[in-house]
């Protein structure tokens, strides 16, 4: 026994600054989704704040007839648009300077050990909240690698991907599924970034 958690990565989103929407084909994997989860036991569902991440849950919570809670501990460790006049490359080399140097601090957002910390603390509060319950979380790509390179080895992580600490980047497509599963021993890594259900 234990308490489940699905971490849910967006839908596809625009390709513009700031707080952006999910595009149409983000529609269409949000659904997908949703089906998928139409077929569990869900207890709760938490979003990130950001569009992206609440419009994905949203529709999740329309299928299965829940209400969504936001939490600002679900927010990606950055995003473009946050800090004034920033430039796209700009902002991607900050991200990959996060992303190599995970103690690294930058002028907006937090560091990646940090973000992936916030989401630990997270997931700690609701499975002392709701012990073995389902937790449907809609987040972003790279809180959940950051989250999962803080509590596993990378030994454990090279297991589900090869070379998962160079390739973090590009593991988590959107509405990808993690499921996370935390009882009296910890945290455990039951499947990463599965995709399965928007294929049919």
């Amino acid at each position: 026994m234990g308490t489940d958690f699905y971490l849910v990565r967006h839908a596809i989103k625009e390709k513009s600054m700031g707080d952006v929407s999910i595009t149409a084909d983000g529609i269409k994997q949000a659904h997908a989704t949703a089906r998928h989860f139409q077929e569990r036991r869900i207890s709760r569902i938490f979003s990130s704040p950001l569009n992206r991440a609440k419009q994905t849950a949203q529709i999740i919570g329309n299928a299965i007839r829940m209400p969504i809670f936001e939490d600002t501990r679900l927010r990606e460790r950055a995003n473009w648009g946050d800090m004034l006049g920033q430039t796209f490359q700009e902002f991607v080399d900050m991200w990959n300077r996060c992303t190599k140097e995970r103690d690294f601090s930058p002028p907006v957002g937090d560091s990646a050990r940090r973000a992936g910390e916030r989401l630990s603390s997270f997931l700690f509060e609701i499975s002392a909240q709701y012990p073995q319950e389902c937790t449907v979380i809609v987040t972003h790509g790279g809180l959940i690698t950051d989250f999962l390179l803080n509590e596993f080895s990378e030994d454990e992580l090279n297991l589900k991907y090869p070379d998962f600490v160079s390739e973090q980047s590009n593991l988590v497509p959107e509405c990808s599924i993690t499921k996370i599963k935390h009882d009296a021993e910890g945290l455990h890594l039951v499947h990463f970034a599965n995709v399965t259900h928007l294929y049919g």
